[in-house]
Protein backbone atom coordinates (compact mmCIF):
# COMPACT_ATOMS: atom_id res chain seq x y z
CA UNK A 1 0.00 0.00 0.00
CA UNK A 2 2.84 2.40 0.76
CA UNK A 3 4.01 2.01 -2.86
CA UNK A 4 0.53 2.95 -4.06
CA UNK A 5 0.46 5.99 -1.80
CA UNK A 6 3.85 7.10 -3.13
CA UNK A 7 2.75 6.50 -6.72
CA UNK A 8 -0.21 8.85 -6.34
CA UNK A 9 1.85 11.42 -4.49
CA UNK A 10 0.28 11.16 -1.05
CA UNK A 11 0.68 9.34 2.27
CA UNK A 12 -1.34 6.92 4.34
CA UNK A 13 -1.94 9.66 6.91
CA UNK A 14 -3.30 12.04 4.26
CA UNK A 15 -5.63 9.37 2.89
CA UNK A 16 -7.03 8.58 6.33
CA UNK A 17 -7.33 12.27 7.14
CA UNK A 18 -9.29 12.84 3.93
CA UNK A 19 -11.54 9.85 4.58
CA UNK A 20 -12.18 11.08 8.11
CA UNK A 21 -13.12 14.51 6.78
CA UNK A 22 -15.49 12.98 4.24
CA UNK A 23 -17.16 10.86 6.92
CA UNK A 24 -17.51 13.94 9.09
CA UNK A 25 -19.21 15.77 6.23
CA UNK A 26 -21.61 12.88 5.66
CA UNK A 27 -22.50 12.63 9.36
CA UNK A 28 -23.14 16.37 9.67
CA UNK A 29 -25.25 16.50 6.51
CA UNK A 30 -27.43 13.63 7.62
CA UNK A 31 -28.06 15.30 10.98
CA UNK A 32 -28.59 18.67 9.31
CA UNK A 33 -31.54 17.16 7.46
CA UNK A 34 -33.19 16.41 10.78
CA UNK A 35 -32.45 19.87 12.18
CA UNK A 36 -33.65 21.74 9.07
CA UNK A 37 -36.93 19.81 9.15
CA UNK A 38 -37.41 20.74 12.80
CA UNK A 39 -36.69 24.40 12.03
CA UNK A 40 -39.09 24.37 9.10
CA UNK A 41 -41.86 23.12 11.40
CA UNK A 42 -41.30 26.07 13.75
CA UNK A 43 -40.27 28.64 11.11
CA UNK A 44 -41.90 27.65 7.80
CA UNK A 45 -40.55 30.64 5.90
CA UNK A 46 -36.96 30.68 7.17
CA UNK A 47 -34.67 30.58 4.15
CA UNK A 48 -31.22 29.18 3.44
CA UNK A 49 -29.34 32.37 4.31
CA UNK A 50 -30.83 32.64 7.80
CA UNK A 51 -30.41 28.91 8.38
CA UNK A 52 -26.75 29.02 7.41
CA UNK A 53 -26.11 31.98 9.71
CA UNK A 54 -27.76 30.27 12.67
CA UNK A 55 -26.38 26.77 12.08
CA UNK A 56 -22.80 27.64 11.01
CA UNK A 57 -22.02 24.11 9.71
CA UNK A 58 -18.52 22.89 10.53
CA UNK A 59 -17.93 21.03 7.26
CA UNK A 60 -19.65 23.29 4.72
CA UNK A 61 -19.05 26.84 3.58
CA UNK A 62 -21.93 29.07 2.58
CA UNK A 63 -22.00 28.17 -1.13
CA UNK A 64 -21.72 24.45 -0.46
CA UNK A 65 -24.48 24.70 2.14
CA UNK A 66 -26.75 26.47 -0.35
CA UNK A 67 -26.05 23.78 -2.95
CA UNK A 68 -26.76 21.01 -0.42
CA UNK A 69 -29.91 22.83 0.70
CA UNK A 70 -31.25 22.92 -2.86
CA UNK A 71 -30.23 19.34 -3.64
CA UNK A 72 -32.15 18.06 -0.61
CA UNK A 73 -35.33 19.75 -1.82
CA UNK A 74 -35.65 22.24 1.01
CA UNK A 75 -36.66 24.97 -1.44
CA UNK A 76 -40.05 23.27 -1.87
CA UNK A 77 -42.80 23.09 0.70
CA UNK A 78 -41.53 21.39 3.87
CA UNK A 79 -44.40 18.91 3.90
CA UNK A 80 -42.74 17.19 0.96
CA UNK A 81 -39.60 16.70 3.01
CA UNK A 82 -40.86 15.49 6.38
CA UNK A 83 -40.93 11.84 5.40
CA UNK A 84 -37.66 11.72 3.51
CA UNK A 85 -35.37 9.05 4.91
CA UNK A 86 -31.71 9.45 5.68
CA UNK A 87 -30.94 6.40 3.57
CA UNK A 88 -28.24 7.34 1.09
CA UNK A 89 -24.92 6.11 -0.24
CA UNK A 90 -22.50 5.33 2.56
CA UNK A 91 -25.10 5.65 5.32
CA UNK A 92 -25.47 2.80 7.77
CA UNK A 93 -29.04 1.88 8.57
CA UNK A 94 -30.39 -0.33 11.34
CA UNK A 95 -33.80 -1.96 11.48
CA UNK A 96 -36.53 -0.42 13.59
CA UNK A 97 -36.65 -2.85 16.51
CA UNK A 98 -39.08 -0.95 18.74
CA UNK A 99 -42.19 -0.46 16.59
CA UNK A 100 -43.95 -3.50 18.07
CA UNK A 101 -41.85 -3.90 21.20
CA UNK A 102 -43.79 -4.52 24.44
CA UNK A 103 -41.72 -3.23 27.33
CA UNK A 104 -41.75 -4.83 30.78
CA UNK A 105 -39.00 -2.94 32.59
CA UNK A 106 -36.36 -0.25 32.62
CA UNK A 107 -33.20 -0.30 30.52
CA UNK A 108 -34.82 -2.29 27.74
CA UNK A 109 -35.27 0.53 25.20
CA UNK A 110 -33.61 3.93 25.26
CA UNK A 111 -34.70 6.54 22.74
CA UNK A 112 -32.55 9.47 21.69
CA UNK A 113 -32.71 12.54 19.51
CA UNK A 114 -30.96 15.84 18.83
CA UNK A 115 -32.91 19.09 18.66
CA UNK A 116 -31.95 22.73 18.24
CA UNK A 117 -32.50 25.67 20.56
CA UNK A 118 -32.71 29.17 19.08
CA UNK A 119 -30.92 31.90 21.03
CA UNK A 120 -31.51 34.63 18.46
CA UNK A 121 -28.31 34.82 16.45
CA UNK A 122 -27.33 31.16 16.67
CA UNK A 123 -28.65 27.65 17.15
CA UNK A 124 -27.37 25.41 19.91
CA UNK A 125 -28.18 21.74 20.28
CA UNK A 126 -29.75 19.51 22.92
CA UNK A 127 -29.24 15.76 22.90
CA UNK A 128 -31.34 13.51 25.13
CA UNK A 129 -31.34 9.81 25.99
CA UNK A 130 -34.58 8.67 27.63
CA UNK A 131 -35.74 5.31 28.97
CA UNK A 132 -38.90 4.59 27.01
CA UNK A 133 -40.43 2.51 29.82
CA UNK A 134 -39.92 4.90 32.75
CA UNK A 135 -39.73 8.14 30.69
CA UNK A 136 -36.66 9.08 32.74
CA UNK A 137 -34.01 11.19 31.01
CA UNK A 138 -30.82 9.27 31.67
CA UNK A 139 -28.40 11.30 29.64
CA UNK A 140 -28.27 14.72 27.99
CA UNK A 141 -25.82 17.22 26.61
CA UNK A 142 -25.89 20.81 25.38
CA UNK A 143 -23.53 21.64 22.52
CA UNK A 144 -22.43 24.43 20.24
CA UNK A 145 -22.23 22.20 17.17
CA UNK A 146 -23.57 18.94 15.74
CA UNK A 147 -20.41 16.86 15.95
CA UNK A 148 -20.79 13.37 17.37
CA UNK A 149 -18.25 14.17 20.08
CA UNK A 150 -20.46 17.02 21.33
CA UNK A 151 -23.89 15.38 20.99
CA UNK A 152 -24.58 11.66 21.14
CA UNK A 153 -21.30 10.54 22.72
CA UNK A 154 -21.48 12.59 25.96
CA UNK A 155 -25.25 12.08 26.30
CA UNK A 156 -24.95 8.32 25.98
CA UNK A 157 -21.93 8.14 28.29
CA UNK A 158 -23.97 9.91 30.96
CA UNK A 159 -26.87 7.49 30.47
CA UNK A 160 -24.62 4.44 30.69
CA UNK A 161 -24.16 5.06 34.42
CA UNK A 162 -27.62 3.54 34.87
CA UNK A 163 -26.76 0.23 33.25
CA UNK A 164 -26.59 -2.87 35.41
CA UNK A 165 -24.35 -5.86 34.57
CA UNK A 166 -25.85 -7.96 31.81
CA UNK A 167 -28.21 -5.26 30.55
CA UNK A 168 -28.03 -4.42 26.84
CA UNK A 169 -30.72 -1.89 25.91
CA UNK A 170 -31.90 -1.10 22.43
CA UNK A 171 -30.77 2.43 21.56
CA UNK A 172 -33.29 3.88 19.12
CA UNK A 173 -33.08 7.05 17.03
CA UNK A 174 -34.41 8.48 13.79
CA UNK A 175 -31.15 7.89 11.99
CA UNK A 176 -29.18 11.14 12.08
CA UNK A 177 -25.48 10.94 11.27
CA UNK A 178 -24.38 11.00 14.90
CA UNK A 179 -26.12 7.66 15.47
CA UNK A 180 -24.11 5.72 12.91
CA UNK A 181 -20.76 7.50 13.16
CA UNK A 182 -17.68 5.40 13.74
CA UNK A 183 -17.14 6.71 17.28
CA UNK A 184 -20.78 6.21 18.28
CA UNK A 185 -20.83 2.65 16.95
CA UNK A 186 -17.60 1.96 18.84
CA UNK A 187 -19.27 3.15 22.05
CA UNK A 188 -22.42 1.07 21.54
CA UNK A 189 -20.66 -2.11 20.35
CA UNK A 190 -21.37 -5.00 22.71
CA UNK A 191 -23.34 -2.78 25.08
CA UNK A 192 -26.40 -1.82 23.02
CA UNK A 193 -28.50 -3.04 20.12
CA UNK A 194 -28.84 -0.26 17.56
CA UNK A 195 -32.25 0.59 16.13
CA UNK A 196 -33.44 3.34 13.78
CA UNK A 197 -36.63 4.71 12.37
CA UNK A 198 -36.75 6.37 8.98
CA UNK A 199 -38.30 9.60 10.25
CA UNK A 200 -39.34 11.46 13.38
CA UNK A 201 -42.67 9.63 13.15
CA UNK A 202 -40.84 6.45 14.12
CA UNK A 203 -39.25 8.06 17.18
CA UNK A 204 -42.28 9.73 18.79
CA UNK A 205 -41.23 9.47 22.44
CA UNK A 206 -37.99 11.34 21.80
CA UNK A 207 -39.81 13.93 19.70
CA UNK A 208 -42.33 14.61 22.46
CA UNK A 209 -39.53 14.92 24.99
CA UNK A 210 -37.82 17.54 22.81
CA UNK A 211 -40.98 19.63 22.79
CA UNK A 212 -41.56 19.22 26.52
CA UNK A 213 -38.08 20.37 27.52
CA UNK A 214 -37.91 23.21 25.00
CA UNK A 215 -41.44 24.59 25.30
CA UNK A 216 -42.43 23.43 28.77
CA UNK A 217 -39.26 24.49 30.56
CA UNK A 218 -36.51 26.31 28.67
CA UNK A 219 -38.67 28.92 26.98
CA UNK A 220 -40.04 29.85 30.41
CA UNK A 221 -36.54 29.95 31.93
CA UNK A 222 -35.40 32.25 29.08
CA UNK A 223 -31.68 31.48 28.79
CA UNK A 224 -29.73 34.34 27.20
CA UNK A 225 -26.47 32.63 26.25
CA UNK A 226 -24.85 29.22 25.91
CA UNK A 227 -23.70 29.07 29.51
CA UNK A 228 -27.20 29.81 30.81
CA UNK A 229 -28.71 27.33 28.38
CA UNK A 230 -26.37 24.62 29.69
CA UNK A 231 -27.23 25.36 33.31
CA UNK A 232 -30.96 25.70 32.71
CA UNK A 233 -31.12 22.53 30.59
CA UNK A 234 -29.75 20.67 33.62
CA UNK A 235 -32.46 22.27 35.75
CA UNK A 236 -35.14 21.34 33.19
CA UNK A 237 -34.03 17.70 33.19
CA UNK A 238 -34.11 17.61 36.99
CA UNK A 239 -37.57 19.15 37.09
CA UNK A 240 -38.83 16.73 34.43
CA UNK A 241 -37.38 13.64 36.11
CA UNK A 242 -38.18 14.55 39.71
CA UNK A 243 -41.19 16.86 39.56
CA UNK A 244 -43.40 16.07 36.57
CA UNK A 245 -46.10 13.43 37.21
CA UNK A 246 -47.11 11.32 34.21
CA UNK A 247 -50.57 9.86 33.74
CA UNK A 248 -48.97 6.96 31.89
CA UNK A 249 -46.86 6.25 35.00
CA UNK A 250 -49.79 6.17 37.39
CA UNK A 251 -49.27 9.77 38.46
CA UNK A 252 -45.65 9.20 39.46
CA UNK A 253 -42.64 11.11 38.22
CA UNK A 254 -40.16 9.23 36.03
CA UNK A 255 -37.70 9.02 38.93
CA UNK A 256 -40.35 7.73 41.35
CA UNK A 257 -41.63 5.20 38.83
CA UNK A 258 -38.20 3.83 38.02
CA UNK A 259 -37.12 3.71 41.66
CA UNK A 260 -40.30 1.88 42.61
CA UNK A 261 -39.87 -0.69 39.85
CA UNK A 262 -36.26 -1.31 40.78
CA UNK A 263 -37.04 -1.62 44.49
CA UNK A 264 -39.75 -4.15 43.77
CA UNK A 265 -37.26 -5.97 41.57
CA UNK A 266 -39.79 -6.14 38.78
CA UNK A 267 -38.51 -6.74 35.24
Amino acid sequence: MNQIYRAIGTSKQNVHRRLGHQLGQLEEREQLKQIVRQVRTDHPSMGARALYTKICPKTMGRDRFYSWYRSEGFLVKPAKNWRRTTDSSGVIRFKNLVSDQELTGVNQVWVSDITYYDLGDKFYYLTFVMDQYSRKIKGFHVSRDLSTEQTTIPALRMAMRYLQPGQRPIIHSDGGGQYYSKSFLALTAGKFTNSMGESAYENPHAERLNGTIKNGYLKHYRPQNFEQLTRLARKAVEMYNDGKPHDSLGGMTPKQFETTKLMLNQP
